[in-house]
């Protein structure tokens, strides 16, 4: 007699060098493993009500009949692997494994076992204990496609390209022309940078144009070789054919990732407006809006993001860059940096941020407060430095100023506000030849304030780039 498994699927989000692309669901295998009779006919006949309750969609009622013939007769590889799979199928890996662990030892020569094992384990992210096991599968059956498949999701997951590569060309040259092995091969030569190879896999497919995971995977490739405007035609190509909220993600950040602002503002509020629950959505339209210099309209968006997980530090620095921008905004909205700073002292950059943010609303108490908080925390912080230095020049407090401020421009000596600062703090304490020199260095500096601009939306883009 035989048994019949039960199917469950895996996904796995795999991520290649630069860009996150979702390749193909990795199923836990499904076939008629060879069995050794069940002690009587009577079980059998149990056995096959069981199958039949399950076929009916009644996976409850076909698991407490096979609760009960494992309590009568235990260690029949058909009753655990069923039972198993049954749990596999309602999400409960937890309990299913050791049920596949019993059927692997009670038939170690079914490939089908060890496949439906190693998917289990995969669930639970142990996939080291995975990768065993389809070794192990594919050792029994190297006919296995099943196997040589789910080897290349894995060697893949752990950052081994080539052995990724060398085991979906073994599944293609069991199941040639397979559109899906064929992407997922080609994926794997992307990983390892194998570009021509992968760009050559792809085109070989007559259905390649019409595969969005194929046109994400092109745009990759000419992204990795420096042909940007035609990996941004790939990439389009794939939101096209499929408009997910991954596809349209990989769209934004390579218009971002080139300072094409105002196409990127255009994908990611169209991402926004079509997965409103998308974090990264806004997150990449905040950074469009901040680089195309509207940072008034950037602000909404990051402070909407900080409002849904308010300890959130990325956010709050997003924040915290647009609420003190070159054009500084005055927001309402940027008054949840002082919530965050309040609730995070530790965080000597975003209190300061919020000082800063304080001060050009002539709140000196709190900003004040705040900036000491940062600099006991960072006195390498020229940001807080010079925001205490600003202070007590509003409180015309100008022999106060000085210490700050010739610590910020110390801190950081490209600062042509702080420059500007210091130059009148010493012109109002009678120091009026090093005024001097400090304002033609403000002027030096304002001169290359382009270039600090760039520099922030270098950073901005790299957080975007880099978000999950």
């Amino acid at each position: 007699m035989k048994s019949r498994l039960v199917t469950g699927s895996m996904d796995s989000a795999r991520r290649t060098t630069v860009l996150r692309l979702c390749l193909f669901c990795m199923t836990v295998m499904a076939a008629r493993a060879a069995i050794q009779a069940p002690p009587s006919s009577t079980i059998e006949q149990r056995f096959q009500v069981a199958l039949a309750t399950e076929d009916r969609g009644d996976l409850e009622g076909a698991k407490r009949l096979l609760i009960e013939l494992r309590r009568e007769s235990p260690g029949v590889f058909a009753i655990d692997e069923s039972l198993g799979l049954i749990d596999v199928a309602q999400g409960r890996i937890d309990e299913a494994l050791p049920l596949l662990e019993a059927a692997g030892r009670e038939q170690p020569a079914s490939d089908a076992a060890h496949a439906n094992l190693g998917g289990a384990l995969f669930k639970l992210h142990r996939n080291n204990e995975a990768l065993r096991e389809f070794e192990q599968a594919a050792r029994i059956n190297p006919k296995s496609v099943i196997a040589q498949q789910s080897l290349g999701e894995l060697w893949l997951d752990a950052g081994k390209p080539d052995r990724a590569t060398e085991a979906y060309a073994a599944a293609l040259r069991l199941k040639p022309g397979d559109e899906e092995l064929t992407f997922s091969y080609a994926a794997a030569l992307v990983a390892g940078k194998r570009y021509e190879e992968a760009t050559w896999a792809l085109t070989s497919p007559a259905t390649a144009g019409q595969s969005a995971l194929a046109q994400s995977l092109l745009g990759e490739i000419d992204e990795q070789k420096g042909s940007f405007e035609s990996a941004a035609q790939h990439l389009t190509r794939a939101v096209e054919l499929d408009p997910s909220e991954e596809n349209m993600w990989a769209l934004g950040v390579e218009f971002l990732r080139h300072w094409t602002f105002e196409a990127a503002v255009k994908e990611f509020a169209a991402g926004r407006d079509r997965y409103p629950s998308s974090m990264r959505m806004r997150f990449g339209l905040g950074a469009a809006y901040f680089g195309n210099g509207a940072y008034a309209r950037a602000i909404p968006e990051f402070s909407e993001l900080l409002k849904s997980a308010p300890d959130n530090a990325m956010y709050a620095q997003m924040l915290g860059l647009s609420c003190t921008a070159v054009m500084r905004e005055s927001s309402p909205q940027c008054a949840l940096l002082v919530s965050y700073a309040n609730a995070h002292p530790q965080d000597a950059e975003n209190a300061t941020h919020a000082a800063n943010w304080l001060l050009t609303d002539a709140n000196a108490t709190q900003a004040e407060r705040l900036l000491r908080t940062a600099i006991s925390r960072r006195p390498d912080l020229a940001d807080a430095q010079y925001g205490m230095g600003v202070l007590k020049q509003n409180e015309l407090d100008w022999q106060g100023s000085v210490g700050y401020l010739e610590r910020a421009v110390a801190l950081k000596p490209e600062d042509a506000q702080a420059h500007y600062h210091l130059a009148l703090a010493y012109w109002r304490t009678g120091r009026r030849a090093d005024g001097q020199r400090e304002m033609e260095l403000h002027r030096k500096y304002a001169s290359q304030e382009k270039e600090q601009l760039d520099q922030r939306l270098r950073q901005i883009t790299t957080f975007v780039v880099n978000y999950r």
